[in-house]
């Protein structure tokens, strides 16, 4: 049975702004205080797993260390089929030291060429981990496909190339509340709430 989570302060093991805000709305309404790992000034984990649940747990588990607080990390990215499964874990090193995403969206679609083959979707696993090394991981997807050129400002990352299935809006141009109803995130979202957010929730 998986370790409950009864609301209190967490951190967001990310340096990522968009993906701290993004966590930080999702756990609003379960009385769980978010402090992102920049704030803390934690350093940032060197993501050494083969997997987004390695990386996720690696990034969890040293901030709830270094912290002494529960944490949360995310490890996502996209996943082409026509590049083999590329950028996958390696999506956020395409866009640089810079995080220049317009440069790794244009790698993307460089590398698909006249492919017609266009189908992709994005993983998120959400690992929570406690100061004593407990981690608990969790995973959504969310399956669509690529479009170019790039189309709408919101959300970030690959989100203006990514149209999810059934959609006609891309994640870049969908509204946040459309977006976090539908995400890979908010898939991972709903399957740690179910397993250790029940008894935070307000």
């Amino acid at each position: 049975m998986a370790r409950a989570l009864e609301g209190g302060r967490l951190v967001v093991a990310s340096h990522n702004p968009g993906k701290v805000q993004e966590i930080t709305e999702l756990l609003k309404p379960f009385g769980v205080t978010c402090l992102g790992a920049r704030e803390l000034r934690l350093p940032e984990t060197p993501e050494t797993g083969d997997s987004f649940r390695a990386n996720a747990e690696l990034k969890a588990v040293a901030a709830a260390r270094a912290a002494g607080l529960p944490a949360l990390a995310d490890d996502s990215g996209l996943t082409v089929d026509a590049l083999g499964g590329a950028p996958g874990v390696y999506s956020a090193r395409w866009a640089g030291p810079k995080r220049d995403f317009l440069m790794a969206m244009q790698r993307v679609e460089r590398q698909l060429g006249p492919k017609a083959d266009r189908r992709a979707h994005f993983v998120c696993v959400l690992a929570l981990a406690w100061p004593d090394g407990y981690a608990e991981s969790f995973e959504g997807q969310v399956h669509g496909r690529l479009v170019w050129p790039p189309r709408g400002e919101r959300g970030f990352g690959y989100d203006p190339i990514f149209l999810p299935e059934g959609r006609s809006q891309t994640f870049g141009e969908m509204d946040p509340a459309g977006k976090h109803a539908i995400s890979h995130r908010a898939e991972a979202f709903r399957l740690l709430v179910a397993a250790c957010l029940r008894a935070g929730e307000r």
